[in-house]
């Protein structure tokens, strides 16, 4: 048996400018994919929205990281994933441009308690979902809301009518 050698956890396998460029490109495809595609699913826990997540990252492994298979090549793959993530962030807070890019506005689905087709359409949003979204917030009838928004993150947010 080939004893351990630690000093190979620790060097890289392909060039860290490599997985640099690898991870940045993954990072954009996914989160342009997950921005634009997916809006409604990612407010929502369900098992197909959880299992979607799971193979997401499977499939975009391989192409993120080739042929590395070293702790510093995931290491340096994590590093450059969270990264972008905090860059967008902080940008995202100090520049109004950006902020619309990386959060969605939120979607108008019912209005003085008539719902909005159309964007019902858009989002892939049933008559049914909608309901259970008043009954969450303790409505038993559209004619008792003002408006009912689909959030960037998928959630429903009610104002009622007044009386």
């Amino acid at each position: 048996m080939d004893a351990l050698h630690f000093s190979n956890f620790l060097n890289f396998s392909m060039s860290p400018l490599e997985i640099l460029i690898r991870g940045t490109i993954m990072y954009w495809c996914l989160f342009l994919l997950l921005r634009f595609l997916l809006r409604r699913d990612t407010g929502s826990a369900g098992i197909s929205g959880i299992l979607f997540v799971v193979l997401l990252g499977d499939a975009a492994q391989n192409a993120m990281i080739g042929n590395g298979n070293t702790v510093a090549d995931g290491a340096m793959l994590i590093a450059t994933l969270a990264a972008w993530n905090l860059l967008l962030d902080w940008l995202g807070i100090h520049f109004k441009p950006i902020a619309r890019l990386i959060e969605a506005p939120p979607i108008l689905l019912v209005r003085n308690g008539r719902i909005v087709d159309r964007n019902m359409r858009r989002e892939l949003v049933t008559r049914e979902e909608i309901e259970a979204g008043l009954r969450n917030k303790g409505l038993d009838s559209f004619e008792r809301v003002k408006a009912m928004y689909m959030e960037g993150d998928g959630s429903f947010s009610i104002i009622k009518s007044k009386g």
